[in-house]
């Protein structure tokens, strides 16, 4: 599988490096190198890729806040010089998150955890997908039918899968658990909650209801909460 790609920072000798790196991995191809955030966003419209190595501290918009402009978009891997942004850009769900100045084994660890994780959601987009997610729980493995599933919540460095009679917890990130759904039956419609679109009774501004139990509807995914309907 070929990743496509492009870096974004606003120091030139940053992407050099991440030039040298990309170079010598065989199934990463980084279409484009911009200093310029607003002129890698209007790439992006024009030629979406996967994957965005991208800096945090930039003039005009830093890093986080495009990331944030980009929900359901490709997969982010931070490279920044400064630590203590970590927290933030792992709750906007950055795959990787590269403190510079980072080694090629380190740049390759993350390239291999995104190609993973793209293989995983390309293999539940086939039409012969299994209809059933294992889940690793503690020591335990579950077989858990996709009918069966509610919705899905964070809880810190796990995703609690809610069932029609249980609730399971899993060491997953967000993107981790998407990737195991198939994209046409489940939608994450907040920072912490993905459903399963079919188990959707109504909704109004701010909710979607199962049952009787609202899930709220994050500001940057409303779209996608609206397409469930359409």
């Amino acid at each position: 599988m070929k990743l496509t790609a492009i870096a974004i920072d606003d120091e030139q000798v940053a992407l050099s490096i991440i030039r040298s790196h990309a170079e010598q991995v065989p199934f990463l191809e980084i279409k484009g190198y911009f200093t310029d955030p607003f002129e890698a966003l209007a790439y992006l419209k024009q030629e979406p890729v996967s994957l965005l190595f991208l800096d945090i501290r930039m003039p005009d918009i830093s890093g986080l806040e495009l990331m944030a402009t980009l929900p359901g978009g490709p997969l982010v891997i931070f490279t920044t010089a400064y630590s203590e942004h970590a927290v933030q850009s792992f709750e906007l769900d950055a795959l990787d998150y590269l403190l510079k100045p980072f080694s090629f084994e380190r740049f390759l660890k993350a390239c291999n955890k995104a190609k993973a994780l793209l293989e995983l959601k390309q293999q539940n987009t086939q039409p012969d997908a299994p209809s059933y997610v294992i889940l690793k729980s503690g020591y335990e493995q579950y077989k858990v039918q996709l009918e069966d599933i509610l919705y899905m919540e964070s809880a810190g460095n796990y995703i609690s899968f809610v069932l029609k009679d249980k609730r399971i917890l899993s060491r997953l990130s967000m993107q981790e658990a998407l990737a195991l759904l198939p994209p046409d039956k489940f939608t994450r419609v907040h920072r912490s909650f993905i459903v399963a679109n079919n188990k959707i009774a109504r909704a109004d501004r701010n909710c979607l209801y199962i049952g009787q139990v609202p899930v709220s509807i994050g500001a940057a995914y409303a779209a996608a909460a609206e397409r469930i309907f359409k």
